[in-house]
């Protein structure tokens, strides 16, 4: 009975801070919107979903899954790369790598993302490289801002970090002595990281890939400031329902959508993980 005591405030707070709102939204998406009172009406009506199949909820969603996937990749490369370097260092060095992985969380989001706009900009500081080295002709720009690959590399910016920690404590636990047991046995560097990095480093850049993937997948802030409007993610089109539209109904459908997919691909990314950490 202790236990289940202290277990008490736990469960109270997921249950008020967590169950209940999933269950107004899932309620809320079978009601209706009525354009006179502007009530919601409840009458369990499946036509919020179907919606979805509009090409705009579509193309949104493809949309979304397509920056998810390619910025977790990128994540993965690049966060894979810096951890294993990271981990070959010394202790100190490997302290002050890791706090410089860690400073940049220190300063606001927002702060940090609108900081893209300035580089990313028409005459910004890339555009201005780019005409320096003579990629561009007098008159011309990268046009980079509000595109979705600057959505993409503000993504990548803001959670690397997240990538690389874990990939790091998996990396780090590796004895020096395996590498140097590969070496005597005549294996290259780059044998000895296909064959002994990536299987060990596996469970941690499958949590990195859970961790980056599924807040990506949802991302409102970087697409609504790096992508002005122009380039909607799922996350946006929700927000735009109950902001502006006032379709509640509408948004939570969407949202339980996007919900439901985010919960299968953490399903099987963590079957991954497990299976990762067996073998």
């Amino acid at each position: 009975m202790a236990h289940h005591g202290l277990a008490l405030p736990t469960v109270l707070v997921t249950a008020v801070c967590f169950l209940a709102p999933l269950a107004l939204i899932f309620v809320y998406s079978f009601g209706t919107d009525n354009l006179v009172t502007l009530n919601v009406d409840f009458g369990w009506t499946t036509s919020n979903y179907t919606a979805f199949a509009q090409s705009l909820y579509l193309d949104t969603l493809l949309r979304s899954v397509a920056l998810s996937l390619g910025t977790t990749a990128a994540c993965g490369v690049l966060g894979l790369t810096l951890a294993y370097f990271i981990s070959r260092q010394g202790p100190r060095t490997q302290r002050l790598l890791l706090a410089a992985v860690i400073i940049p969380f220190w300063t606001s989001f927002i702060v940090r993302t609108y900081s893209w706009v300035d580089v990313l900009q028409n005459d910004g500081p890339l555009d201005n490289l780019a005409h320096t080295l003579g990629l561009l002709g007098p008159r011309a720009h990268l046009d980079l801002l509000y595109t979705p690959f600057s959505i993409g590399i503000g993504i990548v910016y803001s959670y690397l970090p997240l990538m690389i920690l874990p990939i790091y404590v998996s990396l780090e636990r590796i004895d020096p002595a395996i590498y140097n047991a590969g070496a005597d046995l005549g294996a290259t560097p780059w044998r000895q990281f296909r064959r002994l990095v990536l299987p060990l480093a596996r469970p941690g850049l499958i949590a990195g890939s859970i961790i980056v993937g599924v807040p990506a997948m949802g991302e409102y802030v970087i697409p609504e400031i790096l992508g002005g409007g122009k380039t909607l993610m799922v996350g946006n089109i929700i927000a735009n329902q109950f902001q502006e539209t006032g379709n509640y109904p509408l948004g939570s459908a969407l949202a339980v959508v996007l919900i439901v997919a985010l919960m299968i691909v953490l399903f099987f990314m963590r079957r991954f993980q497990i299976s990762a950490e067996v073998t």
